[in-house]
């Protein structure tokens, strides 16, 4: 079996905050995009662990902290709670892969998997910031 080698370093993915209640700074726009950065971050290690290569981020991705902002209210709390909930799965999920290239395994089929989850949550998220 040919296991793929990277060089990720979780020492500096401290970005991604610690699991459980939001923190209320999350409703602050640069708060927001910080966290939704850092978990675009660990989706394109995934994509390169998936063998996918990394992923071009469109502008109505990119700018989803600046849009939710905008919405405040009910809506900025549920996006918040969303990006939270992403980095709670990418958290542990890019830790185990990073582990299995450690060990040497084949991570292609796991990353691709949690790739996935990734791109169908992040499509719920981005449909809360739909304007109605």
């Amino acid at each position: 079996m040919s296991a793929m080698s990277h060089e990720f370093d979780l020492s500096l993915a401290t970005m991604l905050p610690p699991a459980g209640k939001p923190d209320e700074r999350m409703k602050e726009p640069a708060a927001l995009a910080s966290q939704w950065d850092a978990v675009h971050e660990a989706a394109s290690a995934v994509g390169i662990l998936a063998q996918l290569g990394e992923e071009e981020v469109t502008e109505e991705v990119r700018s989803l902290p600046q849009r939710a902002a905008k919405l405040g209210g009910t809506k900025l709390e549920m996006i918040a709670r969303g990006i939270d909930d992403l980095a709670a799965v990418m958290r542990p999920g890019l830790r185990a892969l990073l582990s299995m290239t450690a060990s040497g395994q084949d991570t292609t089929s796991a990353a691709l998997t949690l790739w996935r989850e990734f791109h169908i949550a992040r499509a719920a998220v981005l449909a809360l910031a739909q304007q109605e």
